[in-house]
Formats: structure tokens, C-alpha cells, sequence
């Protein structure tokens, strides 16, 4: 399992130990040039941590989230690939079982951690860029996926081979293209979804959520073949079998 991690000191330890007691067969910390002790902390909590140029030598560093999770795939190993964020606050333990029941159906192939988000008094307020962005697009391009309630989640599982056949958007668009590249590919009965109770994270002031909710945007409509004019558009990584065959052994 992969979890991306940039800054993120006073939470990382307490999702390795969340996820170590679901003994998983290795926890992979992707440290995307981190300025305090996240990589120190995670790996004294139990986890192998690797920069991202480690995670994939040789290849030139882009920023983004997406390219962390891409650098993370190629790093990993098993049949499966768990990503959980690192400024998860009071992970409970269970969540990589529960992602990963959903495989013993063959024909899934993503599955999307389902959750409520507080945010303040209100136990369902977060996720804005989900509710504001994300959903009113899939219900009105993709109604197929109406079954995936979080469908920009940090929590969520693939399998590997199918991971390394598809494209990363590099940036904060990367759930939405593998969301639809997985239901375009293999159809929406691929992608479950696993309940997660409640979500607790840093939630980042409204202005922040601007770049996040224009990539996610941007990848949405440019999987549906609209070209996304006057939205910043997200650059992307092709799939790791088609560039890297050797980092996708395994």
C-alpha cells in the first residue's frame, strides 16, 4: 500500500499504525520533498519510505499528487495497490481490509473508500470540491457512476495490473481519471465502493480549493471528449507498462 505524503509530520505516524494493524503486506511512504520530519516519523512508525525520485530512478520529478501515486504503483508490489492520505486525523484501523474485500469479485478492479467528511458542526460538510465540482459533472456526464459517492476519496484500492495499463493526470485530477478510465475500460460494475465510517482531515480554506476543483474539472470533461477551455488542463503520465515494462513486474 502507498500513501503520498508532503509535509505532513504530526499525522503520517498514526496512518502507518492504523494500517500496519491490518497487517498489509508492506506500507510504502512516497515523500514528495517534504521539509520537516514526515519521512522520519513514518519511517520510525513502521513503514519503508522512499523519496520520489527513489520510488522511480532515473525519471525526471513533475509535481503533483498524481505523480506521487504514479511513482508510488511502480514502487509497490502485490496484487493490489492501497493509496490512503497521510493527514488522515484518528485513522481507525480495518480500512485496507475493507478495500480490499471487494476484490474477491473478479470483476472489480477499483474500489472507492465511502465516507462522511465533517466539517465544523456539520458531520457531512467537507468534501467541497466532491459536491461542487466532481458530483454535479459525473451526474451529468457519467450517470453510470452514480453508485460512487466519493468518487475524489484519497482512500481507495486497484489492482496492480490494471494500475500500470492506465495514464496518471500528474496533478489534483488523478481519482477522476482513474475513476473513468477504469469504468470506461471495464465498465461501471468495476468500481465498488467500501464504507469507511468518517473521514477527519485538514480541511483547506475555499480559495485553496480553486486549482483542485479546475484540474478536477479539466480531467472530467476531457475523459468525456470536452475540451475543457479556460480551465488550467492537467499534464499527464502515460501507463507504466507501456514506458517502464521492468517497474511493472510484480
Amino acid at each position: 500500500m502507498v500513501i503520498p505524503a508532503l509535509n505532513e509530520e504530526s499525522t503520517v505516524a498514526g496512518v502507518v499504525a492504523a494500517i500496519l494493524s491490518d497487517e498489509p503486506g508492506e506500507v510504502l511512504v512516497i515523500d514528495s520533498g517534504s521539509r520537516d520530519a514526515t519521512a522520519a516519523r513514518a519511517r520510525a512508525a513502521g513503514a519503508r519510505v522512499l523519496t520520489r525520485e527513489e520510488a522511480l530512478p532515473g525519471v525526471p520529478v513533475r509535481p503533483g499528487k498524481g505523480e506521487v501515486l504514479w511513482r508510488g504503483v511502480a514502487a509497490a508490489r502485490g496484487t493490489a495497490v492501497v493509496f490512503i492520505d497521510a493527514d488522515l486525523s484518528d485513522p481507525e484501523p480495518g480500512m485496507i481490509r475493507a478495500l480490499i474485500a471487494p476484490f474477491d469479485d473478479p470483476r472489480v478492479h477499483l474500489v472507492k473508500g465511502d465516507h462522511r467528511r465533517p466539517l465544523g458542526d456539520d458531520i457531512d460538510g467537507g468534501g467541497r470540491v466532491t459536491r461542487l465540482t466532481a458530483l454535479p459533472l459525473l451526474r451529468a456526464l457519467n450517470p453510470e457512476l452514480a453508485h460512487i459517492r466519493q468518487p475524489l476519496t484519497g482512500e481507495y484500492a486497484i489492482r496492480r495490473r490494471t494500475a500500470v495499463d492506465l495514464p496518471f493526470a500528474t496533478g489534483w485530477g488523478v481519482e477522476a481519471g482513474l475513476l473513468l478510465d477504469v469504468a470506461s475500460r471495464f465498465g461501471p460494475a468495476a468500481v465498488a465502493s467500501a464504507d469507511l465510517g468518517i473521514r477527519r482531515h485538514r480541511n483547506k480554506p475555499t480559495q485553496d480549493l480553486e486549482p483542485v476543483a479546475d484540474a478536477v474539472a479539466a480531467v472530467i470533461l476531457s475523459r468525456n471528449g470536452i475540451d475543457p477551455v479556460g480551465v488550467c488542463t492537467t499534464p499527464e503520465r502515460p501507463p507504466l507498462s507501456v514506458l517502464y515494462p521492468a517497474a511493472t513486474d510484480g
